[in-house]
């Protein structure tokens, strides 16, 4: 079983934020295609209370090689929380035509 590529789920806390990352990510390789999914609701403990804000999710295609020493980087790098939600799942499986064209679409450098 091949887990070479992932999703990796971004929050943000609005959609300006979200189709910047998302273009970034999109343009630099580092994802093969970014969703958008407008006003989720996410309830979490911060800095030691319960908080619950609308945020928008991003679900970004890519490959676990680019995860640590890119994507993260340049997530980080222009994301407005002090501390981000980026974390990857691995994809188990999928039609081949589009995992080759996920592969075919990010740039390992």
């Amino acid at each position: 079983m091949n887990t070479d590529r992932i999703i990796v789920l971004i929050t943000t806390p609005d959609l300006e934020s979200a189709q910047r990352i998302a273009n970034h990510l999109v343009e630099k390789q580092l994802a093969a295609c970014v969703n958008i999914l407008a006003q989720v609701q996410s309830i979490f403990r911060w800095q030691g209370a319960v908080q619950q804000e609308h945020e928008v999710l991003l679900i970004v295609k890519t490959r676990v090689e680019l995860l640590d020493q890119q994507v993260i980087p340049a997530v980080k790098a222009i994301h407005p929380y002090q501390v981000p939600e980026i974390i990857a799942l691995p994809v188990l499986g999928g039609s081949p035509d589009y995992l080759d064209w996920l592969d075919q679409s990010v740039q390992i450098k």
